[in-house]
């Protein structure tokens, strides 16, 4: 019997698998998906809110203040991009300048440090505020993280450490036994001492599998734009609108790889895989931004993304014990700021898990991990150094964001390794840059069936099922003279 299981690998659980590895326990990850961080934490603003926006004494306050000021140790232990670049708050109009009043008011509860700059001092530090602008609230804690690296870094390190990973493996059913917990998936069976449910839009069935009904989920869709890296510097903070009762808004925000980030909408929808975008939220975004932020290139956007936010119905984090089901823990509700919060519900988590079993420190845990070589980011002698090591640098599969085989083959074989298409893509971005995949597509085709090895033919884009290639349109030499010898 394994000691504890983990459902879900989106930041949340990646976390916890994480921190769960720092002890001599048994510990099992389970991903319904083909990868790491495919759903929520795959579609996201990746601020690190600094956390004066959180109504006082709620789990959404504590959690965001404490996680917050944890990100920079875990990425640099982790080598994952982290940039504090402080964020804006833009009041466009005398109500909502009393509304940075009271955000300041709720700064001081939340000990977050902010001020309040006039509109010459805020046009001064970001010119191309609105026009209407009269007055920013200043958080210069905000920062920026490349949200799916941070989890598939974690999910490697914990791996690292002794954790494993089940992917494909979607719960249908959690038993109760004598001693813990039978978890069944759509492949095998599992049994663990503790359950600890990470399963994001998903988390109240999962609850609702062993436990009396005491939340439920409605996923709330974000609509993005992302603009091509020649305008990421548009702005150099978050630049957030007041906040409404539908949340912050639509905000725009550089991001650490140098893109353009704008949105999202913020939509209740019934369909929990309800992913795609629409012309009026895409509209909706356009229009919304450019209150806060003039000059936006739309013509330079390159993708356009969905995503849900698993909004609960008690309006907070959900960090708990199932009362009815003991050892069975839920973390539910992880909506913004989730992701800043995540290594402080982690640490509660552990807590949790404390009251259940004993822990006892792994006496060789490693906390760090070792990033993927940026072959982009070397200056020409070490780009030199590292092909004479190893001459797949020297292939540049990527034009648009210069990635190497060398930094693809790398993200295939470690541990939590890449195995599709997107799964590429997330690691080391090709695919990423403005011709979205359009010149290197085909050859990373050729790396994973290679690497895995795979027939093309079976390599995927992303899901199961999701296969680039149907069936074969063009024969080689030898099959065409098999075809005529048949006559066919």
């Amino acid at each position: 019997m394994l000691d504890v299981i983990v459902i879900g690998t989106g930041i949340s659980g990646s976390f916890v698998a994480r921190e769960l590895a720092k002890f001599d326990l048994n510990v099992m990850v389970l991903e319904k998906n083909n990868d790491i961080s495919n759903e929520t934490t795959m579609a996201n603003s990746a601020i690190i809110h600094s956390g004066y926006d959180p109504v006082p004494g709620t789990n959404k306050a504590k959690y965001n203040v404490e996680g917050s000021r944890m990100y920079e140790q875990v990425c640099k232990e982790l080598e994952c991009e982290y940039k504090r670049v402080g964020s804006l708050t833009v009041a466009v109009d005398d109500e909502q300048v009393q509304t940075l009043y009271e955000l300041e008011k709720r700064s001081v509860i939340n000990d977050v440090p902010v001020s309040i700059l006039t509109r010459d001092e805020a046009l001064a530090m970001e010119p191309n505020l609105a026009d209407a602008t009269k007055a920013v609230l200043l958080a210069e804690s905000a920062a920026i993280i490349y949200p799916w690296e941070v989890a598939i870094a974690l999910m490697e390190n914990a791996m690292d450490n002794g954790v494993t990973l089940k992917l494909n493996q979607e719960v249908i059913g959690i038993k109760k036994l004598d001693s813990g917990y039978k978890v069944i998936t759509t492949n095998e069976s599992f049994e663990a001492k503790l359950v600890i449910n990470c399963a994001g839009v998903f988390a109240d069935k999962i609850h609702n599998m062993i436990a009396k009904k005491t939340f439920e989920i409605t996923p709330r869709r974000g609509q993005y734009f992302v603009l091509d890296t020649t305008v990421g510097n548009l702005v150099n903070h978050v630049i957030f609108p007041c906040p409404s009762t539908k949340g912050k808004g639509v905000l725009v925000t550089p991001t650490t790889h140098g893109n353009l980030l704008v949105g999202p909408t913020s939509e209740v929808i019934a369909d929990k895989n309800g992913i795609q975008t629409t012309m009026d939220g895409l509209q909706y975004v356009r229009e919304h931004a450019n209150t806060i932020v003039k000059n936006i290139p739309y013509h330079k956007v390159i993708r356009s993304f969905a995503g849900l936010r698993p909004s609960s119905d008690l309006h907070d984090f959900i960090i708990e014990e199932a009362k009815d089901a003991k050892g069975f823990i839920d973390v539910a509700g992880i909506e913004s700021p989730g992701l800043a919060s995540a290594p402080a519900i982690a640490k509660e988590v552990i807590r949790l898990v404390k009251s259940r079993i004993e822990l006892v420190n792994k006496v060789k845990f490693n906390p760090n991990r070792k990033a993927y070589t940026t072959f982009a980011h070397l200056n020409l002698e070490e780009k030199k150094e590292i092909i004479k090591k190893d001459k797949m640098y020297g292939q540049i599969i990527c034009r648009c964001e210069t990635v190497t085989e060398g930094e693809i083959v790398d993200c295939i074989r470690r541990n939590a390794g890449a195995t599709t298409i997107k799964g590429v893509k997330k690691r080391v971005r090709p695919g990423m840059g403005r011709c979205q995949g359009g010149f290197c597509e085909p050859l990373v085709v050729e790396i994973l069936a290679r690497e895995l090895g795979i027939d093309p033919m079976e390599v995927k884009y992303d899901s199961v099922g999701s296969n680039i290639f149907v069936e074969e349109t063009k024969f080689n030499q030898e099959q065409i003279k098999e075809l005529k010898a048949k006559g066919e």
